[in-house]
Protein backbone atom coordinates (compact mmCIF):
# COMPACT_ATOMS: atom_id res chain seq x y z
CA UNK A 1 0.00 0.00 0.00
CA UNK A 2 2.60 2.53 0.86
CA UNK A 3 4.29 1.51 -2.55
CA UNK A 4 0.91 2.87 -4.19
CA UNK A 5 0.86 5.60 -2.08
CA UNK A 6 4.57 6.63 -3.03
CA UNK A 7 3.80 6.33 -6.32
CA UNK A 8 0.66 8.36 -6.52
CA UNK A 9 2.72 11.41 -4.67
CA UNK A 10 5.45 11.21 -7.35
CA UNK A 11 2.81 11.47 -10.20
CA UNK A 12 1.19 14.01 -8.64
CA UNK A 13 4.69 15.91 -7.64
CA UNK A 14 6.55 15.40 -10.76
CA UNK A 15 3.80 16.62 -13.11
CA UNK A 16 2.75 19.57 -10.93
CA UNK A 17 6.48 21.04 -11.17
CA UNK A 18 6.17 20.26 -14.71
CA UNK A 19 2.90 22.09 -15.43
CA UNK A 20 4.30 24.74 -13.27
CA UNK A 21 7.94 24.93 -15.19
CA UNK A 22 5.83 25.21 -18.52
CA UNK A 23 3.63 28.38 -17.11
CA UNK A 24 6.76 30.07 -16.18
CA UNK A 25 9.38 29.04 -18.48
CA UNK A 26 7.84 29.35 -22.05
CA UNK A 27 11.41 27.99 -23.35
CA UNK A 28 12.92 24.85 -22.40
CA UNK A 29 15.93 23.51 -22.68
CA UNK A 30 15.72 21.01 -25.33
CA UNK A 31 12.17 20.31 -24.91
CA UNK A 32 8.87 21.03 -26.21
CA UNK A 33 6.80 23.09 -23.66
CA UNK A 34 3.37 22.22 -24.35
CA UNK A 35 1.57 24.68 -22.88
CA UNK A 36 2.89 27.37 -25.15
CA UNK A 37 3.01 25.12 -28.12
CA UNK A 38 -0.97 24.86 -27.87
CA UNK A 39 -1.54 27.99 -27.54
CA UNK A 40 1.10 29.69 -30.45
CA UNK A 41 -0.79 26.60 -32.93
CA UNK A 42 -4.53 27.70 -31.75
CA UNK A 43 -3.41 31.46 -32.17
CA UNK A 44 -2.13 30.35 -36.09
CA UNK A 45 -5.16 28.29 -36.65
CA UNK A 46 -7.61 30.83 -35.30
CA UNK A 47 -5.41 33.56 -37.87
CA UNK A 48 -5.89 30.94 -40.71
CA UNK A 49 -9.67 30.71 -39.72
CA UNK A 50 -9.69 34.70 -39.69
CA UNK A 51 -7.69 35.09 -42.98
CA UNK A 52 -9.47 32.44 -44.68
CA UNK A 53 -12.70 31.43 -43.97
CA UNK A 54 -14.70 28.86 -45.42
CA UNK A 55 -18.03 29.10 -43.64
CA UNK A 56 -17.88 33.24 -44.24
CA UNK A 57 -21.17 33.82 -42.45
CA UNK A 58 -19.75 31.62 -39.15
CA UNK A 59 -19.39 34.08 -36.19
CA UNK A 60 -15.06 35.06 -35.51
CA UNK A 61 -16.39 33.45 -31.78
CA UNK A 62 -18.64 30.86 -33.01
CA UNK A 63 -21.33 29.03 -31.35
CA UNK A 64 -19.52 27.23 -27.82
CA UNK A 65 -15.61 28.95 -28.69
CA UNK A 66 -15.08 29.73 -24.98
CA UNK A 67 -16.44 25.77 -24.46
CA UNK A 68 -14.51 23.97 -26.37
CA UNK A 69 -11.59 26.50 -25.08
CA UNK A 70 -11.82 25.55 -21.94
CA UNK A 71 -12.09 21.86 -22.75
CA UNK A 72 -8.55 22.20 -24.68
CA UNK A 73 -6.72 23.52 -21.47
CA UNK A 74 -8.74 21.52 -19.81
CA UNK A 75 -8.19 17.74 -21.02
CA UNK A 76 -4.17 19.09 -22.34
CA UNK A 77 -3.23 19.64 -18.93
CA UNK A 78 -6.01 19.76 -15.90
CA UNK A 79 -7.17 16.22 -16.23
CA UNK A 80 -3.55 14.50 -16.51
CA UNK A 81 -2.95 16.92 -12.74
CA UNK A 82 -6.06 15.83 -11.52
CA UNK A 83 -6.35 12.64 -12.45
CA UNK A 84 -4.72 11.02 -15.21
CA UNK A 85 -1.62 10.90 -13.98
CA UNK A 86 -1.67 9.22 -11.24
CA UNK A 87 -3.92 6.54 -12.34
CA UNK A 88 -1.99 5.79 -15.29
CA UNK A 89 1.76 5.51 -12.87
CA UNK A 90 -0.37 3.07 -10.62
CA UNK A 91 -1.59 0.96 -13.64
CA UNK A 92 1.24 0.41 -15.66
CA UNK A 93 3.10 -1.05 -11.90
CA UNK A 94 0.38 -3.13 -11.95
CA UNK A 95 0.81 -4.43 -15.43
CA UNK A 96 4.75 -5.12 -14.70
CA UNK A 97 4.01 -6.67 -11.54
CA UNK A 98 1.35 -9.09 -13.15
CA UNK A 99 3.47 -9.77 -16.01
CA UNK A 100 6.39 -10.40 -13.41
CA UNK A 101 4.14 -13.14 -11.39
CA UNK A 102 3.22 -14.79 -14.48
CA UNK A 103 7.28 -14.82 -15.56
CA UNK A 104 6.73 -12.22 -18.71
CA UNK A 105 9.94 -10.08 -18.58
CA UNK A 106 8.91 -8.40 -22.04
CA UNK A 107 6.14 -8.28 -23.89
CA UNK A 108 8.39 -6.57 -26.98
CA UNK A 109 7.34 -7.72 -30.08
CA UNK A 110 9.75 -5.40 -31.92
CA UNK A 111 12.53 -3.28 -30.62
CA UNK A 112 12.59 0.39 -32.57
CA UNK A 113 15.19 1.53 -29.80
CA UNK A 114 18.23 0.80 -32.15
CA UNK A 115 16.57 2.15 -35.59
CA UNK A 116 17.39 5.20 -37.05
CA UNK A 117 15.61 8.39 -34.84
CA UNK A 118 13.29 9.09 -38.36
CA UNK A 119 12.80 5.40 -38.76
CA UNK A 120 11.64 5.17 -34.87
CA UNK A 121 9.78 8.47 -35.71
CA UNK A 122 7.63 7.33 -38.58
CA UNK A 123 6.80 3.87 -37.45
CA UNK A 124 5.74 5.96 -34.35
CA UNK A 125 3.71 7.78 -35.90
CA UNK A 126 2.00 5.42 -38.81
CA UNK A 127 1.79 2.78 -35.83
CA UNK A 128 0.51 5.25 -33.28
CA UNK A 129 -2.15 6.93 -36.01
CA UNK A 130 -3.35 3.48 -37.01
CA UNK A 131 -4.53 2.55 -33.23
CA UNK A 132 -6.18 5.63 -32.67
CA UNK A 133 -8.06 5.27 -36.31
CA UNK A 134 -9.15 1.43 -35.04
CA UNK A 135 -9.97 3.07 -31.35
CA UNK A 136 -11.90 5.99 -32.91
CA UNK A 137 -13.94 3.62 -34.67
CA UNK A 138 -14.74 1.60 -32.09
CA UNK A 139 -16.01 4.58 -29.97
CA UNK A 140 -18.50 4.82 -33.01
CA UNK A 141 -19.31 1.59 -32.64
CA UNK A 142 -19.92 0.33 -29.05
CA UNK A 143 -22.89 1.83 -27.28
CA UNK A 144 -20.94 2.97 -23.68
CA UNK A 145 -18.23 4.17 -25.68
CA UNK A 146 -20.21 6.03 -27.72
CA UNK A 147 -21.45 7.59 -25.14
CA UNK A 148 -18.27 9.41 -24.08
CA UNK A 149 -17.83 10.31 -27.48
CA UNK A 150 -20.71 11.89 -27.79
CA UNK A 151 -18.61 15.21 -26.23
CA UNK A 152 -17.08 15.69 -29.12
CA UNK A 153 -20.03 15.27 -31.80
CA UNK A 154 -21.86 17.84 -29.44
CA UNK A 155 -20.24 20.91 -31.51
CA UNK A 156 -22.63 22.36 -33.94
CA UNK A 157 -19.98 24.90 -35.29
CA UNK A 158 -16.90 23.94 -36.79
CA UNK A 159 -13.77 25.67 -35.26
CA UNK A 160 -10.30 24.81 -34.39
CA UNK A 161 -10.91 24.34 -30.78
CA UNK A 162 -13.31 21.59 -31.14
CA UNK A 163 -10.78 19.45 -31.77
CA UNK A 164 -10.01 18.77 -27.73
CA UNK A 165 -13.53 19.21 -26.61
CA UNK A 166 -13.64 15.49 -25.97
CA UNK A 167 -15.09 13.54 -22.67
CA UNK A 168 -11.77 12.87 -20.41
CA UNK A 169 -12.69 8.94 -20.54
CA UNK A 170 -11.72 9.04 -24.20
CA UNK A 171 -7.85 10.33 -23.06
CA UNK A 172 -7.84 6.94 -20.42
CA UNK A 173 -9.35 4.82 -23.67
CA UNK A 174 -6.77 6.30 -26.28
CA UNK A 175 -3.38 6.57 -24.33
CA UNK A 176 -3.81 3.23 -22.43
CA UNK A 177 -4.15 1.51 -25.65
CA UNK A 178 -1.43 3.96 -27.12
CA UNK A 179 0.98 2.72 -24.49
CA UNK A 180 0.18 -1.10 -24.42
CA UNK A 181 0.94 -1.02 -28.32
CA UNK A 182 2.99 1.02 -28.75
CA UNK A 183 5.98 1.51 -25.83
CA UNK A 184 5.28 -1.91 -24.33
CA UNK A 185 5.18 -3.77 -27.42
CA UNK A 186 7.52 -1.84 -29.34
CA UNK A 187 10.16 -0.12 -27.45
CA UNK A 188 9.65 3.80 -28.29
CA UNK A 189 10.48 6.13 -26.19
CA UNK A 190 8.29 8.58 -24.43
CA UNK A 191 10.37 11.24 -25.97
CA UNK A 192 8.78 9.93 -29.64
CA UNK A 193 5.49 9.97 -28.01
CA UNK A 194 5.93 13.79 -27.01
CA UNK A 195 7.45 14.84 -30.22
CA UNK A 196 4.95 12.83 -32.61
CA UNK A 197 1.73 14.54 -30.64
CA UNK A 198 3.06 18.02 -31.14
CA UNK A 199 2.76 17.26 -34.73
CA UNK A 200 -0.69 15.66 -34.32
CA UNK A 201 -2.00 18.34 -32.44
CA UNK A 202 -1.16 21.01 -35.30
CA UNK A 203 -2.55 18.38 -37.68
CA UNK A 204 -5.49 17.90 -35.23
CA UNK A 205 -6.62 21.93 -35.16
CA UNK A 206 -6.80 22.56 -38.49
CA UNK A 207 -8.73 19.58 -39.32
CA UNK A 208 -11.03 21.22 -37.19
CA UNK A 209 -10.82 24.35 -38.33
CA UNK A 210 -12.78 26.82 -40.51
CA UNK A 211 -10.94 26.22 -43.38
CA UNK A 212 -11.21 24.68 -47.27
CA UNK A 213 -8.19 22.83 -47.62
CA UNK A 214 -8.09 19.26 -49.01
CA UNK A 215 -4.00 19.15 -49.62
CA UNK A 216 -4.77 18.17 -52.99
CA UNK A 217 -3.09 14.90 -54.13
CA UNK A 218 -2.13 14.57 -50.80
CA UNK A 219 -5.93 14.36 -48.93
CA UNK A 220 -5.48 10.78 -49.99
CA UNK A 221 -2.67 10.71 -47.14
CA UNK A 222 -3.77 13.49 -44.89
CA UNK A 223 -6.65 13.96 -42.78
CA UNK A 224 -8.05 17.47 -43.56
CA UNK A 225 -11.03 19.92 -43.04
CA UNK A 226 -13.06 18.85 -46.20
CA UNK A 227 -13.32 15.35 -45.17
CA UNK A 228 -13.26 15.38 -41.63
CA UNK A 229 -16.17 17.93 -41.61
CA UNK A 230 -17.87 15.09 -42.68
CA UNK A 231 -17.13 12.57 -40.18
CA UNK A 232 -19.34 15.49 -37.95
CA UNK A 233 -22.04 15.64 -39.91
CA UNK A 234 -25.49 14.40 -38.61
CA UNK A 235 -27.15 12.81 -41.28
CA UNK A 236 -25.20 9.77 -41.65
CA UNK A 237 -25.73 8.14 -45.30
CA UNK A 238 -26.82 4.49 -45.30
CA UNK A 239 -23.88 3.51 -46.46
CA UNK A 240 -21.92 4.57 -43.40
CA UNK A 241 -24.66 4.03 -40.64
CA UNK A 242 -22.23 3.82 -37.94
CA UNK A 243 -19.75 7.05 -39.35
CA UNK A 244 -17.12 7.79 -41.55
CA UNK A 245 -13.89 9.46 -42.00
CA UNK A 246 -12.21 8.11 -38.92
CA UNK A 247 -9.03 9.19 -39.58
CA UNK A 248 -6.93 11.18 -36.64
CA UNK A 249 -3.95 12.53 -38.67
CA UNK A 250 -4.13 10.26 -41.59
CA UNK A 251 -6.85 9.51 -43.92
CA UNK A 252 -5.02 6.58 -45.23
CA UNK A 253 -6.99 4.00 -43.35
CA UNK A 254 -9.98 5.25 -44.93
CA UNK A 255 -9.62 4.42 -48.32
CA UNK A 256 -7.51 1.24 -47.34
CA UNK A 257 -10.50 0.19 -45.20
CA UNK A 258 -13.56 1.92 -47.02
CA UNK A 259 -14.86 4.06 -44.67
CA UNK A 260 -13.59 7.23 -46.30
CA UNK A 261 -17.05 8.98 -47.59
CA UNK A 262 -17.04 12.98 -49.16
CA UNK A 263 -20.02 13.15 -51.44
CA UNK A 264 -19.24 17.06 -51.91
CA UNK A 265 -17.70 20.05 -50.29
CA UNK A 266 -20.12 20.01 -47.02
CA UNK A 267 -19.25 23.52 -46.24
CA UNK A 268 -22.91 23.62 -44.68
CA UNK A 269 -23.80 20.57 -43.47
CA UNK A 270 -25.60 20.22 -40.40
CA UNK A 271 -23.27 18.85 -37.47
CA UNK A 272 -24.08 16.69 -34.85
CA UNK A 273 -26.37 13.68 -34.00
CA UNK A 274 -29.75 12.57 -33.49
CA UNK A 275 -31.87 13.97 -30.63
CA UNK A 276 -28.79 16.59 -30.07
CA UNK A 277 -31.16 19.40 -29.24
CA UNK A 278 -31.34 17.61 -25.62
CA UNK A 279 -27.69 16.98 -25.12
CA UNK A 280 -26.28 19.29 -22.36
CA UNK A 281 -24.55 22.25 -22.96
CA UNK A 282 -22.58 22.41 -20.59
CA UNK A 283 -19.39 21.31 -19.59
CA UNK A 284 -20.03 19.86 -16.14
CA UNK A 285 -23.26 18.17 -17.42
CA UNK A 286 -21.46 17.01 -20.55
CA UNK A 287 -19.01 15.46 -18.47
CA UNK A 288 -21.66 13.69 -15.98
CA UNK A 289 -24.26 12.68 -19.32
CA UNK A 290 -22.19 9.57 -20.71
CA UNK A 291 -22.61 8.14 -16.94
CA UNK A 292 -26.17 8.30 -16.73
CA UNK A 293 -26.96 7.05 -19.65
CA UNK A 294 -24.50 4.48 -19.13
CA UNK A 295 -25.88 3.07 -15.82
CA UNK A 296 -29.59 4.09 -16.43
CA UNK A 297 -30.05 2.51 -20.00
CA UNK A 298 -32.36 -0.37 -19.81
CA UNK A 299 -29.61 -2.45 -20.94
CA UNK A 300 -28.24 -2.00 -17.14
Amino acid sequence: MDSIIEIISNAYSNYASYFWRSLIHPFFEGDLNYFYYLILVSLAVWGLEILLPWRKKQALFRKDFWLDAFYMFFNFFFFNLLLYTALSDVSVYYLNRVLSAVGIESVTLYDFSGQAMWIQFLAFFLLSDFIQWSVHNLLHRVDFLWQFHKVHHSVKEMGFAAHLRYHFMETVVYNSLKYLGLIMLFNFSLQDAFIIHGVTILIGHLNHANVSWDYGPLKYILNNPKMHIWHHAKDLPESHPKGMNFGISLSLWDYVFGTNYIPHSGRDIELGFDDDEEYPQGFFSQLVEPFKKIFTSPKN
